[in-house]
């Protein structure tokens, strides 16, 4: 691993604290792992952009899968999650989620967390696209994310860890080895501290969520800009499969110019029996996979599409209106009340429905530990590529990788602390860094705030469900565009755009933009979420294999492939 020695422009940190470790990010896979860490007697400090519960984990509808019902097993679990990664998943990633899985939810429930449960006690289960098996437990009906988002919220501040809220993540800090020494950081305005400040410590967990704010729809929340995936790539990280961007099939839809978070409609409303309609009440996924609305949703999200195209339609209806009044409100009642509020009652009227953008199933390539190519810095959650994913999601498999490779890497940092205990003790403070007002540092230009919707736009016209090489050529041509404005505009300072909160996510946005374009140009292939129609089949000869990017230098990047459908170690 080489350090591009690229940060974004910044003050100088006006204050800092020690730590063993910190956490970026306070969804589930953050806030595991901090627990995990704390638990084995590290000093763990939680840096989150937002409020402890703001974050996507508390969004997710569904639920989450494990084979913990009779007759199901790990091995069945297994099956469904690689026949819905098209080739691409990393077999021994997902046995070690499927085989470590259960006992992890156990352990969630141990924590506080409590989920749907029948007349006996037990966990109630239920389907989603591409599960073969009832497997999904869930939370208040469909508000699984919240729940679990409290009860770790909650064992967090019973527990007394220090957090930073309102802190937006800078950049990676090394020591003159080129290991983490901690992270740069931007508090709002809030809290103890304010201001550009750093937290000093020998390992860096990212769990900062997705990257769903490079299109204009998505069902991501506005803090879902991509920050941990543009910190790696500054701080010389491998990213990978950031071209398979999952597009959630059945989001509300608001009208063709909504732009930002949308309301989701969860796919275990289709588990539960729902049906994809035309505005004619045909069934149009019957006949396109064995399990219709339940295939994965690559497929179903491009039936939409197709079905969209054919008709001219800018949508799909999701109906349900057979389960009644009873069932929505006692089975579904957040969606229910998000669709009454906009106006559509789906116990008399079919959902209108249309895809957005809703998972990265790419993000800082990860061994089965959560180490990156960085020495020191760990990735869980969304913001990783542990390889389990493949090329599309597995309907609910988010919330369980989340929790198994932050237990995961939490064990791994917990065994070097001891291994390095006789050396003295743990936490250590790095050897001073060059900052960015440093002269002879390089600068990441940073982009106007309104440069943000030009990114989405972007995007989400060249690089969306449909792609194609003149779509990407395009979009790659507007998107130098943007880099290049903002370089031109360099002063002898190394400053643009006057550094804030808007021109750091923006720039953000720009850098894993690019990232995702390029690699998807590049695979001249349909595999998973990735969809070109200028290559619709799927090319194992050629394709059946990782895109890893970096990061150089001078800012452009660097792009390579794997071997094989399996990731090299990080280290």
């Amino acid at each position: 691993m080489t350090s591009t020695g690229i940060r974004l422009h910044a003050p100088a940190p006006g204050w800092s604290i020690p730590a063993d470790v910190v956490v970026v990010g306070s969804g589930v896979a953050g806030l595991t792992a901090a627990l995990r860490c704390e638990a084995a007697g590290l000093t763990t400090v939680v840096v989150t952009k937002a409020r402890l519960d703001d974050g996507s984990t508390r969004w997710a509808q569904g639920g989450i899968a494990a084979a913990l019902g009779d007759g199901d097993t790990p091995g069945q679990h297994l099956d469904d999650t690689l026949v819905a990664g098209a080739g691409l998943c990393d077999e021994n990633a997902v046995r070690l989620l499927v085989s470590e899985g259960p006992d992890a939810v156990r352990r969630l429930i141990d924590t506080g967390a409590r989920f749907d449960t029948d007349d006996a006690g037990a966990i109630q289960l239920t389907r989603e696209g591409g599960h073969h098996r009832r497997r999904i437990a869930h939370a208040g009906g469909d508000a699984t994310g919240a729940e679990i988002s409290r009860a770790l919220v909650d064992a967090v501040r019973a527990r007394g860890l220090r957090t930073i809220e309102n802190a937006l993540v800078l950049d990676l800090l090394t020591d003159a080895e080129g290991r983490t020494a901690g992270v740069t950081l931007h508090v709002m305005g809030e809290g103890q501290h304010d201001g550009v400040g750093a937290v000093h410590a020998p390992a860096v967990v990212l769990a900062t969520g997705g990257m769903g704010q490079v299109f204009s729809a998505t069902t991501n929340p506005s803090v879902s800009t991509g920050d941990g995936v543009a910190l790696a790539l500054r701080a010389g990280a491998e990213v990978s499969d950031l071209e398979f961007v999952q597009f959630h099939p059945t989001v509300l839809f608001l009208g063709p110019d909504a732009e930002g978070q949308q309301p989701l409609v969860s796919e275990a409303v289709r588990g539960e029996g729902a049906h994809l309609v035309d505005a004619d009440g045909t069934r149009f996924m019957l006949g396109q996979h064995e399990l219709a609305e339940l295939a994965p949703r690559d497929i179903v999200a491009k039936g939409i599409t197709r079905r969209m195209q054919e008709t001219g339609a800018e949508h799909m209806f999701l109906d349900a209106r057979h389960f009644g009044a009873h069932m929505w409100e006692h089975r579904f009642p957040t969606i229910l009340a998000a669709c009454r509020a906009h106006g559509i009652d789906p116990v008399t009227e079919p959902i209108p429905v249309a895809p957005a953008a809703h998972y990265a199933s790419g993000g800082v390539r990860t061994d089965d530990r959560g180490r990156t190519t960085v020495p020191g810095l760990y990735a869980c959650g969304e913001v990783a590529c542990t390889g389990v994913h493949g090329a599309n999601r597995l309907a609910s498999n988010s919330l369980l990788e989340g929790l198994v490779y932050a237990e995961r890497l939490a064990a791994d940092i917990a065994a070097e602390r001891a291994e390095h205990a006789a050396d003295g003790p743990y936490t250590r403070v790095p050897a001073p860094v060059r900052h960015p007002d440093t002269p002879g540092t390089p600068a990441h230009p940073l982009l106007a705030p309104e440069d943000r919707l030009a990114v989405q736009r972007i995007m989400t016209e060249g690089a969306g469900v449909l792609r194609s090489a003149a779509s990407l050529e395009r979009a790659a041509q507007r998107l130098a565009e943007l880099h290049d404005r903002a370089s031109d505009a360099l002063d002898g300072e190394g400053k643009t755009a006057e550094p804030g909160v808007d021109t750091w996510e923006a720039t953000n946005l720009l850098d894993v933009a690019r990232v995702l374009v390029a690699a998807a140009a590049l695979r001249e292939e349909t595999r998973g979420c990735h969809w070109r129609e200028d290559h619709a089949d799927r090319d194992d000869a050629h394709w059946r294999r990782h895109l890893v990017v970096t990061l150089r230098a001078d800012r452009s990047l660097a792009v390579r492939t794997t071997e094989s459908a399996d990731f090299p170690p990080t280290r």
